[in-house]
């Protein structure tokens, strides 16, 4: 998705707000007698001109001294009274608001957990941190202010309109005349106002993900010296939204110009005809000074309906960001997958027939769901069978797929034809929780979480796992730094683990991978940010690892792919060559130059030239036979393997 997301539906106002319903409706008992509350507390000040006009009719015209007092402290109960309900009106609504935000928050968090890669793919995570902060805020103002206040003022315009016709029925004609004025300006600024509001939103999301990339890629900013390009970079989305606020404020000014200047003019009419009329009679001061007294109490009502539309709208855009993430629609880890349109009927699954366990990928496509209709797909006819208990390594050239060819064992995408099994078993035909017990993966960026290096590695563990299991995984990922550390393995690592070095990290999540003894292994390029020594560490203890498990290693170094069994080679979406190391390097020119680094072959150097790059290694294998034997030969030295 585009980092300013557009709106998906034109909906209106009330039937986007409707959607709020759900979250509303276990509230709403306190919510509505919230709003009774605020319209008998409203209504109350309607009450004071009445109280004015018998005053001024009675005992200040009969200058009666006790009847001024008992006025007085009329006016001082109904004051107090009033003050009493608006302080229980938002007592009421306080606690219920705060959960139902926090319920929306947590729904979307869990939401945000269960949608699949390819949407986070897509969208910004700073328009989506603004969706769990800033417009949830709104709402939760919303559901507290106007909402309410909208059922309020309504109800106390209409009351008060009552009252004045009762008084006097032609000054309240005066006062009703900017109505429809009112009303035709509200409509024609209503639609501008939401579209301006919703950029101004989709603009703060797009700020929310410049300031987050910049504290999680400082180092990188610091290091190039770009801190003046961001900072432009800065200005500029800041200045944007600053223009587009400023249009929302000069919007806001034409309506509030219109809703307040009218009022007052029929106010001030009313006004000199009311003290014409009372001049020649026709009206006593007492039922002047009321009417006009209960015109004044209505302005509040009155001018507040620009201001509450105006959150009504902003609420309203904020209730479809929400609903643009919610409705997307969720990996739910219970729930198989369709099988793709060239799948064919998997075996019961758990079933080892011959030449069918292990982990086999037949006629796998894949194309990412954005990508334009005449694209080639990333991944074309896969065919590749990695035996039970064998360790094959893919290598390929960068933007191969081959990333994307590991992504779909896990299931992080679906594939979009053919069919992968695990021993035997389709992965469409498993929940995804299940499948994601069976594999275990090690990405090549290694992501950690604000946790514990214990709590970071025991997330590939299942419940219940201790100490012996997580000793046991730093040792095999030689990761036993992690006990030096200040708190050992209790220490924090930090955001995004910054506070270790990268090949503290990696070790850390190689650690993640196998500490749950997965029967299948998937590990992307595992080794890439670790020193010759430590990683001849590591590769030493992968391969008791890798004699227990069914295992797919991307590979780009050739010390990596020492460690398997068999190599793949993926070329333009298509698994081109299978075989050992050493047959690879004498067979296939594109191998042979992966790995050496060499120039490309020449164009008429065929597959089968010897490029003189496999001798030295000292190294059989079989491309049709597994050996028990094939992780324990001495790791050769990179000028051999090369």
């Amino acid at each position: 998705m585009p980092k300013s997301a557009a709106p998906a539906k034109d909906r209106s106002t009330v039937r986007t707000l409707l959607r709020l319903w759900p979250y509303v409706r276990p509230v709403r008992t306190r919510l509505i007698t919230a709003a009774f509350v605020a319209i008998v507390a409203s209504c109350t000040g309607l009450v004071f001109p009445l109280v004015l006009k018998w005053m001024v009719d009675g005992p200040v015209a009969d200058r009666d001294p006790t009847g001024v007092w008992l006025g007085a402290l009329l006016l001082l109960l109904l004051g107090v009274t009033e003050a009493l309900l608006f302080g229980l009106r938002r007592w009421l609504v306080a606690r219920p608001l705060a959960g139902v935000e926090a319920a929306m928050r947590a729904d979307l968090f869990r939401h945000l957990q269960r949608l699949p890669v390819a949407f986070h793919d897509r969208w910004a995570s700073g328009q989506l941190l603004s969706r769990g902060t800033t417009d949830l805020m709104l709402l939760r103002l919303f559901l507290a202010f106007p909402l309410t206040f909208l059922l309020v003022n309504g109800a106390t315009i209409l009351v008060g309109v009552i009252i004045l016709l009762g008084q006097d029925f032609t000054l309240g004609l005066v006062l009703l005349a900017p109505v429809a004025p009112m009303v035709i300006v509200l409509a024609y600024y209503e639609g501008r106002y939401t579209a301006v509001a919703r950029r101004a939103q989709d603009q703060v999301g797009d700020l929310t993900t410049v300031v987050e990339e910049s504290v999680l890629g400082i180092r990188i900013i610091k290091g190039f010296g770009r801190h003046r390009s961001q900072a432009r970079a800065f200005r500029e989305l800041s200045g944007t939204l600053r223009g587009t606020e400023l249009a929302k404020a000069r919007i806001l000014a034409a309506i509030y110009a219109v809703i307040m200047a009218l009022p007052e003019a029929a106010i001030g009419a009313a006004l000199v005809l009311g003290t014409v009329r009372v001049a020649d009679g026709g009206l006593s001061t007492g039922t002047l000074v009321a009417f006009l007294s209960t015109a004044l109490a209505l302005r509040w009502p009155v001018e507040s309906i620009g201001f509450l539309i105006a959150m009504s709208q902003e609420s309203a855009t904020a209730t479809e960001r929400y609903f643009e993430v919610m409705d997307a629609e969720p990996e739910d880890p219970s729930v198989t997958a369709p099988a793709p349109a060239a799948a064919v009927p998997s075996p019961t699954p758990g079933g080892r027939g011959a030449g069918a366990d292990g982990l086999r990928f037949d006629g796998v496509e894949f194309a990412y769901p954005d990508a334009p209709p005449d694209a080639a797909p990333v991944l074309a006819r896969i065919d590749l069978h990695v035996r039970h208990g064998e360790t094959m390594a893919i290598v390929g050239a960068t933007g191969s797929g081959k990333t994307t060819l590991t992504a779909l064992v896990p299931r992080l995408h679906e594939p979009t034809g053919g069919r992968i099994t695990l021993d035997g078993a389709d992965i469409t035909a498993m929940d995804r929780e299940h499948l994601r017990t069976l594999v275990a993966v090690a990405f090549e960026e290694p992501t950690l979480f604000s946790a514990t290096v214990g709590e970071n590695v025991l997330m590939g563990a299942e419940q219940g796992a201790g100490d012996a299991e997580l000793r046991r995984a730093l040792d095999v990922a030689q990761a036993d730094f992690a006990h030096a550390l200040p708190q050992g393995t209790g220490t924090q690592v930090g955001e995004q683990g910054l506070s270790l070095s990268g090949g503290q990290r990696q070790r850390l999540a190689l650690a993640r991978a196998v500490v749950g003894r997965p029967r299948f292994l998937v590990l992307d390029d595992p080794l890439s940010a670790l020193d010759v020594h430590t990683e001849a560490l590591v590769e030493a203890a992968l391969r008791r690892v890798l004699a227990d498990t069914t295992a797919l290693i991307v590979a780009h170094r050739p010390s990596t792919v020492l460690l398997a069994d068999r190599v793949a080679l993926l070329s333009g979406g298509r698994i081109t060559a299978v075989g050992t190391h050493q047959e690879l390097l004498r067979e296939d020119a594109e191998y042979a130059w992966l790995m050496s680094g060499a120039e490309a072959p020449a164009p008429d150097e065929g597959p089968g030239t010897d490029t003189g790059t496999g001798t030295g290694t000292g190294t059989t294998h079989s491309g049709t036979t597994h050996s028990s034997t094939r992780k324990t030969h001495p790791r050769p030295a990179e000028e051999a393997a090369r």
